[in-house]
């Protein structure tokens, strides 16, 4: 597809909405997508959000104390209590039903061309969500209709956030040695030995992360860990002792060596990711950048009060694990299930190391397959469709 400003169309302008909940999970995923929709796609972007100093911390040129700015091609707002009044875009993207200001809203209905409005939803493997990809939503009292855009990882679903160049760069990264000593170089460190284990570790907090320690430092192998910087880091210092981990700690135990790192921007995580043998992520931006990162990996959803959250998990598990023979299923199985609550992750951990070279070989096999579905892509391919329909219809 080529950029929507190129194609003889009237520019796009693109507002994206995200209410920050969880800290740099739902702003992860809009920061992609408005640097994708506005670098790749010619749009003009506007990201709201309402919380600013969580951006700064995946973009750290972007100033949380300007309620206006710019930040790689990309028009950042602020998105306050008190919202402005501001024309609409021809597209609206309302991230995981943040619920749009109502002036806004009373704005888009006052436009003759309706602008598109999106609401994208969370991410799920379960099979109804491509029975409501696309379902639209009339609004109750104004002439507006919002249609529902699910992410997901079959072809009936809108697919998953992928950069143009990410899988060249990927690929250039994980088979060149110069780029990988650079990489260890900016954290201080020397390329490890073959034989050590490297690991990411981001997470929530995690009971069953004590466990997982005692398993790495009594294993045969070197374990290296890697921790950014994020909820779970006060559960690490409390395994080694220390009341105040923070970025730039560093311990060992056993074979275990754990080094905490500072959170980085998006593009230092991908590296983490690709350098690394296998990475256990948390939530739904992280997970899709595992997936990317073709290594076998760990998720840790997102916990919900009434529990819905292992539907989601079994669903994916169900989806992902197919194509594994019998031992690497079970083994992956009981160590996500271990990781999120069930089990104990040192005890189902000898089995998932064992299982690393089949889970490696189907995770890039997987990589290459939900590389066919770009969510950018189907986002426009719909925003088009849509903007086509309601043209029609003012010309009618």
């Amino acid at each position: 597809m080529t950029p929507a400003g190129n194609r003889g169309l009237p520019r796009v302008f693109c507002d994206i909405f995200c209410n920050v909940i969880d800290n740099y999970g739902d702003i992860g995923v809009c920061w992609r997508l408005a640097r994708q929709l506005a670098n790749e796609h010619g749009l003009d972007v506007r990201l709201w959000v309402d919380d600013l100093a969580s951006l700064h911390s995946l973009c750290p040129e972007a100033d949380a104390q300007l309620s206006q700015q710019h930040c790689r091609g990309v028009e950042v707002r602020h998105w306050a209590a008190l919202f402005a009044e501001v024309t609409p875009a021809n597209l609206v993207i309302e991230a995981f039903a943040c619920e749009l200001p109502e002036r806004y809203v009373a704005a888009m209905a006052a436009q003759e061309i309706k602008p598109v409005w999106i609401n994208l939803e969370y991410l799920s493997a379960e099979d109804w969500v491509a029975g409501c990809h696309k379902l639209p939503s009339p609004h109750p009292n104004l002439p507006l209709i919002k249609y529902f855009f699910f992410p997901g990882f079959t072809p009936q679903t809108g697919g998953l956030l992928l950069e143009r160049d990410l899988p060249t760069r990927r690929d250039a990264f994980q088979s060149g040695g110069a780029q990988q000593q650079a990489f260890w170089q900016s954290l201080g460190m020397k390329m490890p030995s073959r034989e050590t284990l490297k690991v990411s570790l981001f997470g929530y907090e995690n009971t069953a992360l004590h466990g997982l320690f005692d398993a790495w430092a009594n294993s045969v192998q070197p374990v290296l860990c890697f921790v950014p910087e994020g909820r779970i880091l006060p559960q690490v210092g409390q395994y080694f002792g220390d009341d105040a981990p923070r970025a730039g700690s560093s311990y060992e135990r056993g074979r275990l060596r754990v080094r905490v790192l500072p959170f980085v921007e998006q593009e230092r995580y991908d590296e983490l990711l690709w350098t690394c043998d296998a990475n256990f992520v948390r939530g739904e931006d992280s997970c899709v950048r595992a997936q990317w990162a073709g290594r076998p990996f760990v998720w840790q959803i997102y916990p919900q009060h009434d529990a819905v959250h292992w539907q989601k998990l079994q669903a994916f598990l169900k989806l992902y694990q197919a194509p594994l023979g019998t031992a690497a299923s079970q083994a992956m199985q009981d160590l996500w299930r271990a990781w999120n609550g069930v089990g104990g992750a040192g005890n189902a951990w000898p089995a998932f190391a064992a299982a690393r070279d089949e889970l490696e070989r189907h995770a890039q096999d997987w990589a290459q397959q939900l590389a066919k579905n770009n969510l950018a892509l189907n986002l426009l391919d719909f925003y088009q469709k849509i903007g086509r329909m309601r043209a029609f219809e003012i010309e009618g």
